[in-house]
């Protein structure tokens, strides 16, 4: 029988957030067959050894549920991964709890601490996660812009003067998505200044932690802001294995800080998936343990793809910004003629057969991002070169 039409059932929380731009530009790369530049997925697999553990632990009868904050071993060697890479000791029973991604930790960590009314100060352009967790928790958006004139850097004065007394925390992502920037250990400083002096939480988004490429690393590369002094009492650090491993889709990601910030992420997560695919936990442990060296050989790999594409967009007519990190790169497209990016992306494949994500829903500020295109990558040189191929024999011109 045909629908009938009727009212929305979607609950108004849910109503007033948009769906996910990278969804409906991954479904345009399918329908269209177009290359995709767009979503942030790798074209290869991480460690065939994390592969290995991964039916290891299935045949050995890891099917059941796992302990809720996350088996042992992979706690373990979370708090191993800390302490190896940035000298922090959590303990592994009461300072680190597994997720379903990062994306489940930001959820946790956002429905565990802020309640409705709270303010919270997020660094736009942002992961829409961000704002729709902020929107089902009812919190006020206090957001800084990284503007691309500026070199997408954070203004000091806009920081200072988003935090007010209503403050709940301020949310972070270093190495940022979508700008690539790396927050300097002097722009850390800033917020780690703001957080004391006006008692805010820090929740940091790391998830690109080890996707530093050369020219960010000759500054000190990635600074966790946990590792500051009088810092680690007030931050919650999330990551996960997804990008540094290339293992996005087993959704294994976690949390780490003081026993009081990671039991508000599990006092929350205990309601969503309550746990996480078990037989993939021991896998990802050793990974962390085994694999240590396999992200800064997938840094140095996405480096010299990075320089492909850009170097790539720059002969099309469409120059990026150089990131510093992670599997993006951003193109302002306004000397093109179109109105906004939104436009441009939904005839990119018609026009050269490539999908792009425009980044203007990642703002609240709509004329800093409305021009702003996203370009990744995290694919193969053969991908990238021909993506670029198909653009500079394109009309891209409105």
């Amino acid at each position: 029988m045909p629908a009938t039409p009727g009212p929305s059932v979607l609950s108004d929380r849910v109503a007033q957030i948009p769906p996910t731009v990278f969804s409906e530009m991954s479904a345009l790369a399918v329908r269209t067959g177009a290359l995709n530049l767009g979503q942030g997925f790798p074209d290869v697999d991480g460690p065939a050894s994390v592969v290995a553990a991964a039916v290891e632990a299935l045949q050995a009868g890891a099917n059941q549920y796992a302990p809720g904050i996350g088996v042992p071993a992979l706690r373990a060697a979370i708090a191993r991964h800390q302490q190896r890479h940035y000298g922090l000791t959590p303990d592994p029973d009461t300072e680190v709890v597994v997720t379903t991604g990062c994306t489940e930790a930001i959820a946790g960590a956002l429905l565990g601490l802020v309640d409705p009314g709270d303010e919270v100060v997020v660094l736009e352009p942002y992961y829409d996660s961000y704002t729709a967790m902020l929107d089902m928790c009812g919190a006020r958006r206090r957001p800084v812009t990284l503007r691309a004139e500026t070199g997408f850097r954070p203004d000091p004065d806009e920081l200072r003067a988003a935090i007010t007394p209503a403050t709940k925390l301020v949310l972070l992502n270093t190495p940022h998505n979508p700008t690539g920037t790396v927050l300097t250990r002097e722009e850390l400083q800033l917020v780690a200044d703001l957080a004391i002096e006006n008692d805010v939480l820090v929740v940091t988004d790391e998830v690109y932690e080890h996707l530093v490429f050369d020219d960010a690393r000759s500054a000190e590369g990635q600074v966790p802001i946990a590792t500051l002094p009088g810092m680690w009492e007030r931050t919650l650090t999330l990551s996960s294995v997804g990008k540094s491993w290339s293992f996005t889709g087993w959704k294994v990601g976690w949390a780490t800080g003081p026993a009081r910030l990671v039991q508000a992420v599990l006092a929350a997560k205990q309601w969503l998936t309550f746990t996480s695919g078990a037989p993939l936990q021991p896998a990802v442990a050793h990974a962390l343990d085994h694999e240590p060296e396999w992200p800064a050989a997938l840094a140095r790999d996405l480096q010299a793809r990075r320089d492909l594409l850009c170097a790539g967009l720059a002969e099309a007519g469409l120059p990026a910004r150089l990131p510093e990190g992670t599997y993006f790169a951003t193109t302002d497209i306004s000397h093109l003629g179109w109105e906004d990016g939104r436009a441009f992306c939904l005839a990119l494949p018609e026009r050269a057969g490539v999908v792009a994500i425009p980044t203007q829903g990642f703002y609240d500020d709509a004329d800093a991002g409305r021009q702003l295109v996203r370009w990744a990558f995290c694919k193969e040189p053969a991908v990238i070169s021909e993506g670029v191929r198909r653009l500079a024999a394109a009309d891209l011109a409105r």
